[in-house]
């Protein structure tokens, strides 16, 4: 009997992450039957490991030694102008400075009650903010410094 080869599997998978930072993952293709496979995990990795634990162990696979293609949707949080305020740690009138001025993250849509980001997005330009302010801090003090030592007493 020649080496039958069966065609790897593929799954959809919609995934996402819980306001408490949770991600949780879900079989799109069964859903519509109500027999979704559904994971969880405290990482994207954890939770993809879990999915594919579920699927392996539920047969998912006519062949174990063919790979399991993962189809997967990551479905992001997001953020208003209130919730990037938030993180960025200012009020929304500042975050709508930053965004007339250009120097925002663009929205993913501007929606007629407001424009949306993915949170990771705006956390991502805190982070590089934060970075920037510190390093103009930590410069400004080095020139505070050099002015002191070269002042005489």
């Amino acid at each position: 009997m020649p080496n039958v080869r069966w065609p790897a599997v593929e799954i959809r998978v919609v995934m996402r992450q819980g306001p408490e930072g949770r991600w949780v993952a879900r079989t799109r293709a069964e859903l519509d039957e109500g027999r979704a496979v559904v994971a969880s995990g405290s990482s994207r990795e954890e939770c993809l490991a879990e999915l594919r634990g579920r699927l392996e162990r539920g047969g998912m696979r006519p062949d174990p030694t063919e790979p399991l293609d993962l189809v997967i949707e990551v479905i992001p949080i997001l953020a208003g102008v209130a919730e990037a305020a938030s993180v960025m740690d200012w009020d929304k009138r500042r975050v709508v400075t930053y965004i007339d001025r250009g120097s925002f993250p663009p929205p993913l849509q501007a929606l007629a009650s407001g424009r949306v980001w993915a949170r990771s997005d705006v956390e991502e330009f805190a982070a590089l903010w934060r970075a920037r302010q510190r390093q103009r801090r930590e410069r400004a003090a080095r020139r505070a410094a050099r002015r002191r030592s070269a002042s005489p007493p």
